[in-house]
């Protein structure tokens, strides 16, 4: 069996019905492991599971029983979570992780907690593969409610480059890597295939949208107060820390979704046209 944690999330609902595809008649199971055990849309062979990752023993039978799982970073009580799935049947463990974890910053609040969870999962004893993502393409669903009032886009960061990438891909490495062979103490950055800026990403999406977007840059100072009011202030400093002072440098294009899954990653255009939908 393998467990996916974060079945309703970017990542892991596209992960959920991969596998459903991949192991279709192979009498594996899936277990798409959320808050609510109520995913919406799953396929018929993926059983859902409710439970709490910071709170291991709510779904203990599924971990017992996974030979695989599928890892989101950042919660309480890892190493408890690890140490059942290795007291049942595990055999390896895929974590969802970030670019920056291989900075080592550990007064950086998204690092840390990205470093703490790799951390615990070298030290449960378990085979493992790392994730390490640029920028999701679906970070760009946050513009959605401003193309609603009109065309312009208010971007804060607005010089920083990210070679963007689809979950969807970030989730066929991961299926890729829990389903295949070769992939043990491997740490995979993933990208999509162009380095953008945010002005670029608001063309694309107005192509796609028959739309003529503008995009206008976030002066850093009233970017920090929007963002403070909605996040708390040391996320906030971690992603200046990120984009202003450029201690993570997303920009760069790597090869690995196609090493990996033996196709070319998807690109932005390619996201924006399947997704069209959240901005209209």
């Amino acid at each position: 069996m393998i467990l996916v944690t974060g079945a309703t999330g970017n990542v892991g609902s596209q992960l959920v019905r991969i596998l459903a595809e991949l192991l279709d008649g192979t009498g594996e199971e899936v277990h798409a492991l959320s808050r609510s055990g109520n995913p919406a849309g799953l396929p018929a062979n993926v059983m859902a599971i409710a439970g709490d990752l910071n709170h291991p023993e709510t779904f203990a039978a599924s971990l017992a029983a996974a030979r695989t799982l599928f890892l989101m970073p950042g919660y309480d009580n890892m190493a408890a979570t690890l140490a059942a799935a290795r007291a049942g049947a595990a055999e390896h463990v895929v974590l969802l992780s970030g670019g920056s974890a291989g900075g080592g910053d550990l007064t950086n609040a998204v690092s840390r907690y990205m470093i703490q969870s790799e951390t615990a999962v070298r030290k449960s004893g378990l085979p493992w593969t790392f994730l390490r993502p640029r920028m999701f393409m679906s970070n760009t669903v946050e513009w959605a409610e401003q193309l609603r009032q009109g065309d312009v886009v208010r971007a804060p960061f607005a010089g920083v480059r990210a070679a963007v990438v689809d979950p969807y891909d970030i989730a066929a490495c991961a299926a890729a890597a829990l389903t295949g062979q070769g992939h043990h103490e491997r740490i995979y950055p993933l990208s999509g295939p162009e380095s953008l800026l945010p002005a670029d990403r608001v063309r694309i999406l107005g192509e796609v949208l028959g739309r003529d977007l503008t995009c206008v840059g976030v002066p850093d100072d009233e970017a920090y107060r929007e963002m403070s009011a909605r996040m708390p202030v040391p996320y906030v400093d971690a992603f200046f820390s990120f984009y202003v002072d450029g201690t993570l440098d997303e920009s760069g294009v790597v090869d690995t979704v196609e090493e990996v899954t033996g196709r070319a990653p998807r690109t932005f255009r390619e996201w924006a046209a399947a997704h069209a939908d959240a901005f209209r």
